[in-house]
């Protein structure tokens, strides 16, 4: 009998003691990106050429010949050089003469520009001019649960998100 009971004591099922974790980790995220603007503004240029032509410059009552007018960087008005003026003549008269004469005037030095609405209001440029929207989260709104479940609702404006995560861990020692 007292083998039977020690073979009982060992077959009995003895209570098993384990460490349980359990961690839920809840995260929520709107983003508003702001608004921005890029403008290159476009330089001024001048250029001539030319065939039995040729050029001279008056300046204060008196006429130099045989040089080119062009850009007076000495004079600057909001970023913009004064432009002096070429003469031209032709050279052999009676005879054939070719003239280009380009001109590209730049764009003024604009102000501040100062976003309204999440818009940036942007000058006339000749440059690039490169635009992102954003900056409006409008009407949005971000809804986490402790189950796990997020809800993005509304009217998010443009430039804006909604990242929701929920992470369950679940450790047995």
């Amino acid at each position: 009998m007292k083998k039977l009971l020690a073979l009982l004591v060992f077959l009995t099922p003895t209570a098993s003691y384990a460490d349980i974790t359990q961690k839920f980790t809840t995260s929520a995220q709107i983003t508003v990106d702001m608004p921005y603007s890029v403008t290159n503004k476009l330089g001024t240029t001048y250029s001539i050429s030319g065939n039995n032509i040729t050029p001279s410059v008056t300046s204060g009552g008196s006429t130099t010949a045989g040089v080119i007018g062009g850009l007076n960087i000495g004079s600057l008005t909001a970023g913009v050089p004064a432009m002096i003026q070429t003469d031209k003549a032709v050279t052999t008269s009676g005879s054939a003469f070719s003239l280009t004469e380009a001109v590209t005037m730049g764009d003024a030095t604009p102000s501040a520009i100062t976003p309204s609405s999440g818009i940036a209001a942007l000058p006339h440029l000749g440059g690039q001019t490169t635009i992102g929207s954003g900056g409006t989260l409008g009407s949005g709104a971000m809804t986490s649960l402790s189950s796990g479940v997020h809800t993005c609702s509304g009217a998010f404006g443009s430039g804006s998100s909604c990242i929701g995560s929920t992470t369950v861990t679940i450790q047995i020692d």
